[in-house]
């Protein structure tokens, strides 16, 4: 929601068009997916597995410095390769055409407190159909955040930039939280929905076995260097969660995207809907090691585009789709990080106060301003 809708020169029949155009390209992928897709993922699982347990071999010397650096160093790395290149995508259904049990989104578990199934519900059936949907998708804000100009402020909002950074620190559990829906669900009568309750169990459950691996099992097996290789861990997973979170937001909530109300997708066509993503998303830009370290969510566009394509084929298909961003004169909204993050935060603590003028009424959506 903004003063002028950058989509306003568009035509139904150019929505409609570009829509098509997209659907292409998705099919021009699927038909070219083959054993080169298949050798790319079962690589990155075997090595994300041999630097973890590398790793973790060499924490358990982490009493001396060097073993120490070098280990919450290799863990970092491990486990936001488990969580981004391997675990989203994964659970995203990228990797299901290859019929593998092992690598499929019905039987992938992984190293975080969200049991995959929740996470696939709030994430890829919430998130993913009501991309920047403000009261319908839960990752915009985390629930806990302004994210527009007209949403009404309150001095809750005052602390939003603290909020955000606990939530960063603490990312999985906060992850975790919304999920399970918590801000509705905690009032009395919902914590005793029968649903709830056995969706909070497998949460309970799943934090403990988390826990139990990471701060009691492996620091155990460290002997005398209990204490730092639980340190170790703990700094793992904050670095994993810091970098995930950066990355989460760059995608989502720099200036120049998109926000959208809730009515403006009542009666929403494909073309619209692919319209609404490409405006409710933003790009990273950088080298190859920066796409594979962000699980080629850096190519945040391409994937809301395509939530299902190999995440290895997202930087060829981001060619395609930037030329189409230029023929139908939308913004392409991308950077390198640091200015991402710097355009992210700046938003958080913009938005964390209230509006300096009066906001102007405007259209909310592509489907009313063509209507009009």
């Amino acid at each position: 929601m903004t003063a002028t809708d950058p989509t306003a020169h568009l035509t139904a029949e150019q929505i409609e068009e570009l829509g098509r155009e997209l659907d292409a390209i998705r099919d021009e992928v699927i038909a070219g997916r083959g054993e080169k897709d298949a050798a790319y993922i079962r690589k990155v699982i075997s090595a994300q597995r041999k630097l973890e347990l590398v790793s973790r071999g060499v924490l358990l010397f982490s009493i001396f410095p060097p073993a120490w650096l070098i280990g919450t160093a290799g863990l970092s790395v491990a486990k936001i390769m488990d969580n981004m290149e391997i675990g989203h995508n994964i659970l995203h259904g990228q990797w299901d055409w290859m019929r593998d049990p092992k690598i499929h989104s019905t039987t992938w578990e992984w190293d975080h407190v969200s049991p995959s199934d929740q996470w696939k519900h709030s994430h890829n059936e919430l998130h993913h159909t009501y991309t920047n949907v403000i009261g319908k998708d839960n990752d915009l804000g985390y629930g806990i955040m302004r994210v527009d100009e007209d949403q009404k402020w309150h001095p809750f909002h005052l602390g939003q930039p603290l909020w955000n950074f606990l939530n960063a620190c603490f990312f999985e559990y906060g992850i975790a939280a919304y999920d399970l829906e918590l801000g509705k669900n905690l009032h009395k009568r919902r914590r005793k929905n029968p649903e709830f309750r056995a969706r909070a169990r497998a949460v309970g459950r799943k934090i403990r076995k988390q826990v139990l691996k990471d701060y009691v099992i492996h620091p155990l097996l460290s002997g005398p260097s209990f204490l730092p290789t639980l340190g170790a861990t703990f700094t793992a997973n904050l670095v994993r969660n810091l970098w995930t979170h950066s990355v989460i937001m760059c995608g989502h909530f720099p200036e120049g995207v998109q926000v959208f109300e809730r009515r403006s997708i009542e009666g929403e066509t494909r073309g619209q809907w692919y319209l609404r993503q490409m405006m409710g998303s933003a790009n990273i830009s950088g080298n190859k090691a920066m796409h594979f370290m962000t699980g080629n969510l850096s190519h945040q566009i391409e994937h809301h585009l395509f939530p299902d394509l190999p995440s290895n084929r997202y930087a060829e298909v981001a060619v395609k789709v930037r030329a189409l961003f230029k023929k139908y004169e939308l913004e392409y909204v991308t950077g390198p990080l640091p200015k991402q993050v710097f355009s992210a935060w700046h938003k958080v603590f913009r938005l964390s106060l209230p509006n300096k003028k009066p906001k102007v009424k405007t259209p909310d959506s592509v489907r009313e301003l063509v209507a009009a």
